[in-house]
């Protein structure tokens, strides 16, 4: 089957590239604000920095070993896919190079001006010296590197300064980190926005720094090293608090090997072996970058922009809308119980939801709380309701998977802040990280225990929950809250096995449920429909699943963000599927799949993507959606998105993303979204008229 497997499917890393690459379009959109365009180079960046470290460190952890895996969907060893990978990253530098440059020179008339040493005028050139003798040199950390000073340990992305040095016959290399602690920009004085980044400053006055040398070679650096460290590889003795193995793991990520060198000048010979040497690297790994290498500090300038040139410069700011389902002066557990409520993020706010916890944490009929939490905001008022609740005697479990990649760190720190306050605080499981949103509130009545259970298809942080689109479901179902409290109880005793009704969970029932759903679809042949959004798909089992159904005739879209290992239109295999990416203003992030038509369709929403990780190593929750007016409600947003011919991107089978065929009626997607949420909350709903019918009126296209 493998063969007929690879006539269809495509590399995950790969995939991955074209996705970051469909980031960089809108980077390159003129119909995007300008400062808009630099903040996509700027999150094109981070997701390279991130691929290099996780998914290009774990295939060159693979191609140390013996025995290879080939990868099923490309059959490429690891040390193939990682010469790919570096083929395809060096046009995508030079493209992301010519982008900046292009954005940079168009923002240079608005006064927004990010300039070299030599672009300075003569006062400030005067003011950047002494800022550098007053305020940099005095908490510089310079070294020399020869027999007596070995080469330093270099941190994971931060940036060094290097030069050779001379003195008398004696050659020497010297660097400079570039000190963390201080602003990545330094602001010249005037009105308009001018700057001139730290090292381009450390690399004026090396002279000065090494003022015993003759200083050559400048250039400034950055490394990128291995991060895809698991606790799971550590000894973890019967008596060690996993949390504590966390922050050894922490630890280790920040000395692991070297993957990717940038550099911002080409190096010269003897400097180019020396770091191959040094860091164990090919040539290949070295990569050059005219931009910089770190472009964080883009959105503190874009807070800085007058108020004038806002409108021209950055997009129009959207405040998650109050939703319409929801009257903010009754009760959140009262108005669960007469009706499902569904919320859209960030068009709407994730004020309900936690109007609920901090509703639930003074409540005297409820008697627990329990939640799984992923990934946390800094600041998290979800914390401070489920701490509270916890002094006001409820009983509060939270499963808090400290395993969050790049998260760890909070995570660790929240669940010690969550025990002090008296809430029972567990862990993922050894092989299994923890990724379900899911939240269980248990009510004490006359009638005996009443269940209000919230299923999201994103973390319940804050401050994503206004950048990234999601949804979250409430219901009072008491079936599917015997399932969450189910869930629950299987959580605390390592059960992973557990059965339900309603809800499906992996590692054991939701890929197996979702592939009999597709299975019911294929069985109707030209009469099937399966519509499903996801970020990432991989599992091989799906995509043969879904090019069988594709082959009985059934419909297929797939509105994947991210990686898609499945190549669409390959004829005799998947001439029915069609395959979409979004991306735009906002980070598409929900998981809706959706199986049959009308009546009979079957609609669902959760955490999980269709990727192997997710369906058989991590635990998911997908939960039902039976409301009608819901159902209907998430079948326009597919509908919506499917018309989208704006920031759509269409899959075709070549695995080459192409923009649809513009027309009118023009369909942003996420505009229509925005533009209805707006509207929503703006309409009064008069007392003789359902919350269907003050919805339809919106959301009727």
């Amino acid at each position: 089957m493998d063969g007929e497997l690879l006539k269809y499917t495509q590399n995950r890393e790969l995939s991955w590239l074209k996705f970051n690459q469909r980031v960089l379009e809108e980077a390159q959109d003129p119909d995007v604000p300008l400062l808009e365009r630099m903040k996509f180079v700027a999150i094109f960046t981070s997701n390279l920095d991130e691929f290099f470290m996780i998914r290009v460190g774990s295939l060159y952890d693979m191609a140390s070993l013996k025995e290879m895996e080939l990868d099923r969907r490309s059959k490429m060893t690891p040390k193939e896919q990682l010469e790919r990978i570096y083929e395809a990253v060096e046009p995508l530098y030079k493209e992301r190079d010519k982008t900046y440059s292009e954005i940079k020179k168009r923002l240079s008339p608005y006064g927004i001006c990010g300039l070299s040493f030599k672009e300075l005028q003569d006062p400030e050139k005067k003011y950047v010296k002494k800022y550098f003798k007053e305020q940099i040199l005095p908490v510089l950390s310079p070294q020399i590197v020869d027999r007596n000073h070995p080469f330093p340990h270099l941190l994971n992305k931060e940036i060094y300064v290097i030069a050779s040095l001379k003195r008398g016959n004696q050659k020497l290399f010297g660097l400079v980190p570039v000190p963390t602690y201080l602003s990545e920009i330094l602001l010249l004085p005037g009105h308009d926005i001018r700057y001139i980044r730290m090292e381009k400053i450390l690399m004026e006055y090396l002279e000065i720094i090494f003022d015993k040398y003759e200083v050559s070679d400048k250039n400034y650096i950055c490394v990128t090293r291995n991060g895809d460290v698991s606790p799971d590889d550590e000894a973890l003795d019967i008596n060690e608090d996993f949390r504590n193995l966390m922050k050894k793991t922490l630890s280790k990520r920040r000395k692991m090997a070297v993957v990717r060198l940038e550099t911002a000048n080409p190096l010269t010979e003897n400097m180019e072996r020396y770091f191959c040497d040094r860091f164990c690297i090919t040539p290949k790994q070295i990569f050059r970058t005219k931009m910089p290498m770190k472009l964080s500090y883009i959105f503190s300038v874009a807070e800085k922009v007058p108020e004038h040139m806002r409108r021209t410069l950055i997009y129009e700011p959207f405040v998650p809308q109050k939703s319409a389902m929801v009257d903010e002066e009754t009760s959140m557990i009262r108005q669960i119980r007469k009706k499902d409520i569904l919320l859209s993020y960030p068009y709407e706010s994730m004020e309900p939801f936690l109007k609920l916890l901090k509703e639930a944490s003074t409540d005297p009929s409820v008697v627990t709380i329990k939640i799984t939490i992923y990934r946390l905001s800094k600041k998290a008022r979800l914390v401070e309701y489920l701490c509270a609740a916890a002094e006001n005697g409820k009983e509060v479990t939270v499963l808090i998977e400290l395993r969050a990649r790049f998260d760890e760190q909070n995570n660790i720190d929240w669940s010690e802040r969550l025990e002090d306050a008296g809430c029972r605080v567990i862990y993922g499981f050894e092989n299994y990280k923890v990724h379900s949103k899911i939240c269980l509130i248990t009510c004490k009545t006359r009638n005996g225990y009443q269940y209000i259970t919230q299923i999201g298809t994103g973390n319940y942080n804050e401050k994503t929950a206004a950048m990234y689109t999601d949804v979250c479901l409430m219901t009072a179902d008491r079936e599917i809250g015997q399932d969450g409290a189910a869930f629950f109880q299987n959580m605390c005793m390592g059960n992973l096995g557990g059965s339900y009704r309603h809800l499906l969970v992996s590692p054991y029932s939701l890929k197996k449920k979702v592939l009999e759903l597709i299975e019911e679809e294929t069985r109707k042949g030209e009469n099937g429909r399966i519509i499903m959004k996801m970020n990432s798909v991989t599992d091989v089992d799906f995509i043969e699943q879904i090019s069988r159904a594709s082959r009985a005739g059934v419909e297929v879209d797939l509105l994947v963000r991210g990686i898609c290992c499945i190549r669409p239109g390959v004829e005799g295999y998947t001439d029915h599927v069609r395959v979409t990416s979004i991306v735009g203003r906002f980070l598409e992030h929900p998981r809706i799949f959706s199986f049959g038509r009308g009546s009979a369709q079957k609609l669902y929403i959760g955490s999980a993507d269709m990727m192997t990780r997710n369906t058989e190593k991590r635990v998911e929750v997908a939960c039902p959606v039976y409301d009608e007016d819901l159902r209907a409600r998430l079948n326009h947003m597919l509908q919506v998105m499917l018309e989208d011919n704006v920031k759509a991107r269409v899959l075709d089978a070549a695995g080459t993303y192409l923009k649809k065929g513009q027309g009118e009626p023009f369909v942003d997607a996420q505009e229509v979204f925005m533009q209805e949420a707006v509207q929503a909350a703006a309409v009064k709903k008069p007392a003789k008229r359902s919350i269907r019918e003050v919805l339809f009126g919106i959301f009727r296209r």
